[in-house]
């Protein structure tokens, strides 16, 4: 557990897979309306949720991410059918994976949305910075900033 200081201070890495058609273009759409979001997100265009595999997932938090969220279509209008409900499933398993070996689960989360929902994205990724900045740094980036730093 963290001191309150070190968590003031500590600025997370998030990264954000988000489905080109939905996601993507309300994160394009909030920046548009000037609406600023946090820098800690790194947006990633994925051209569908559907496309995103939990090696994908555990790879960002093993390169140091601090956090993962997928942002996709709304359920019932994915453009590829059924792409946000195979990315729900994999973000569900990574979840448990994560419970399984000591991590917070909630450092992974999915969310909906649609083209037209800009300020919408604002606040889920204001929201999922909130909730990084709470769980502190990720256990797997400090383990792996240390191993780098005694080499």
């Amino acid at each position: 557990m963290q001191d309150t200081s070190t968590k003031e201070a500590f600025e997370p890495r998030i990264i954000g897979f988000c489905c080109k058609f939905c996601a993507y273009a309300a994160a394009d759409l909030a920046g548009s309306m000037r609406i600023s979001y946090p820098a800690s997100v790194k947006i990633i265009q994925v051209p569908c949720t559907g496309r995103i595999d939990m090696i994908h997932i555990l790879k960002s938090l093993e390169d140091g991410a601090d956090g993962v969220m997928i942002a996709g279509c709304l359920e019932g209008e994915c453009h590829f059918l059924q792409g946000n409900f195979k990315a729900r499933s994999r973000v569900e398993a990574v979840r448990r994976i994560l419970a399984q070996i000591g991590m917070e689960p909630d450092r992974v989360a999915m969310f909906n949305l649609s083209s037209a929902m800009g300020p919408k994205f604002a606040e889920i990724t204001a929201q999922m910075t909130d909730r990084i900045r709470q769980l502190g740094p990720s256990p797997v980036a400090t383990a792996g900033k240390k191993s780098r730093d005694a080499a």
